[in-house]
Parts: C-alpha cells; sequence; structure tokens
C-alpha cells in the first residue's frame, strides 16, 4: 500500500481544487462508486487523482485501513479553440466593435 503518484495536469488551470483527508482508522461497509466527469463548452483540458498513503487504489470491505490519507487534485483549463478572448471592454458589457473610436450619444445613450 504504497502512495499513488498525482496525474499530470494542465499548464495553468483556469480552476484547481484541492483536498485533504487523514484518518488513524478508516474501514468501509461497502467500497465506493466513484466517478469524475468533465462538461461543458468550450473544450477544456482536465485532470483529477489522489495521492494515497496507506490505502489501495480499490478498498475492499471489512478492512480497517490504519494512519490513512488522501490528496485529491482536480483542474481543469479552457480551450481558446482558435477564438480571441474577449476585451475588458466587452467583459463590462462594452463593444468589441474595432472600426473606430468609440463614441457616446449625446443623448445619454
Amino acid at each position: 500500500m504504497s502512495s499513488v503518484k498525482r496525474p499530470s495536469r494542465p499548464r495553468s488551470p483556469d480552476i484547481e481544487f484541492a483536498a485533504s483527508v487523514r484518518a488513524d482508522e478508516l474501514g468501509f461497509v461497502e467500497p465506493p462508486e466513484t466517478d469524475v466527469r468533465f462538461t461543458g463548452e468550450p473544450g477544456h483540458e482536465s485532470a483529477s487523482g489522489s495521492d494515497r498513503t496507506n490505502l489501495p487504489e480499490r478498498v475492499e470491505s471489512g478492512v480497517t485501513y490504519r494512519y490513512v490519507g488522501v490528496d485529491y487534485r482536480l483542474a481543469s483549463r479552457l480551450s481558446s479553440l482558435g477564438r480571441n478572448p474577449p476585451s475588458r471592454n466587452a467583459a463590462r458589457g462594452g463593444t468589441t466593435d474595432t472600426r473606430g473610436p468609440a463614441t457616446r450619444d449625446p443623448a445619454g445613450g
């Protein structure tokens, strides 16, 4: 029951979640079923996984594991898909029109 190395992660992830758990004793009535899915648009690069100490990849019911640790990480990076990111002005609800300088309507528009 050695440690399992973390998976590679996307370079410069847009979001990363990490959690650590330690226990002197841990047992399972039934082995857990786990699943991680990454969905959404645009495309993305994602990875998740855990480093385990004194805990096998597949635990067994009725076994007491001692002095265990789990470090879990999930990371995801959006792919640009060849699109230009929105300008700062667009992020504030403005326009990305590049035809010329922005003008204001004197009537308050």
